[in-house]
């Protein structure tokens, strides 16, 4: 793949990222732009493919989401603010609560 074509390929997938993150926070991007200080028509023209944010406000937005930017480009996250919760009170388990669990998500994943 040439670099022109990772390119192409980045600049079809944040947008697609960027919507799905929105979608389960379960906000309208009208809502998410002004809740970042921008124009009303602000993420749609990112998710459209239009613009792409500043590095200042791609750390808004993922201030907004709630996520860090690293589990923005998680790809394989699909609720990286869930996930990260779901960690957090993991480690408030004794040995013997998380053994259980693990026995119970490597079910789930089978």
């Amino acid at each position: 793949m040439t670099d022109l074509e990772k390119d192409r390929e980045y600049e079809a997938w944040f947008p697609q990222r960027l919507t799905q993150l929105r979608m389960q926070k379960g906000v309208s991007a009208r809502d998410m732009s002004l809740s970042i200080g921008q124009n009303t028509g602000y993420i749609n023209s990112i998710e459209s493919g239009k613009n792409f944010p500043t590095m200042k406000n791609f750390f808004y937005i993922c201030e907004y989401l709630r996520i860090t930017p690293q589990e923005f480009f998680e790809d394989g996250n699909a609720d990286p603010e869930t996930i990260r919760r779901l960690v957090e009170n993991l480690k408030k388990l004794d040995g013997e609560q998380v053994d259980a669990l693990s026995k119970i998500v490597d079910g789930l994943v089978r």
